[in-house]
């Protein structure tokens, strides 16, 4: 995989965990069908829709396919559910490893790094420590850390506080649409990573 690097003075980057970092946007694609087809949905879900909501707050993306699909759900059952399911599948997990090497090239290089997305605390760092990125990004944001999650800017704008970073100065790694808008909307360049192969 070949990142397209924008030009420009980077003094932080920001990245997306799911699809961007680890491989995981087909296993979350996985549990979310099987949590909707439990909460009634008939067919396959959608999996452009799908990818269509990466980076998007874990019950929001429940409420969002409910709504599509008609159906009346418990939002936090189906949650709850659906990351129970995501869980079983972590044997699955891999690196994508063209972008843990940028990422580790930073730290090296003292640039900070810091990782902001769109699942539940407790997944991501058990995906990072999973993974075992967990020391290598110690800022870690996510849905909980603000009022607004992607594709509104809050969680890029607290990750660049927290590293010390002006917004303007941070370079964000995302797989998905959100997150791009996110990204746009606090004033920073990105690096789109292709999430389907």
């Amino acid at each position: 995989m070949k990142l397209h690097i924008p030009a420009g003075d980077f003094a932080g980057y920001i990245f997306d965990l799911d699809g961007t970092l680890v491989d995981t946007m087909p296993l979350h694609y996985r549990a979310w069908n099987r949590a909707m087809q439990q909460a009634g949905l008939k067919e396959e879900l959608d999996e452009d829709m799908f990818y269509s909501l990466g980076g998007m707050p874990s019950r929001r993306v429940a409420k969002i396919l409910a709504d599509h699909y008609g159906l009346s759900v418990d939002v936090e059952k189906v949650f709850h559910q659906k990351e129970a399911l995501f869980l079983e599948l972590r044997a699955e997990m891999k690196l994508i490893e063209a972008v843990v090497a940028f990422a580790r090239r930073a730290v090296a290089q003292g640039v900070p790094v810091s990782v902001a997305s769109g699942g539940p605390r407790h997944t991501v760092r058990h995906t990072l420590e999973l993974m075992h990125l967990h020391e290598l990004f110690p800022v870690v944001v996510t849905p909980e850390d603000v009022a607004h999650g992607k594709p509104a800017p809050d969680m890029f704008l607290l990750a660049a506080e927290k590293m010390g970073v002006p917004p303007l100065k941070c370079l964000v790694f995302e797989d998905a649409e959100p997150g791009i808008q996110a990204a746009k909307a606090a004033g920073m360049k990105w690096v789109r990573v292709p999430s389907r192969t």
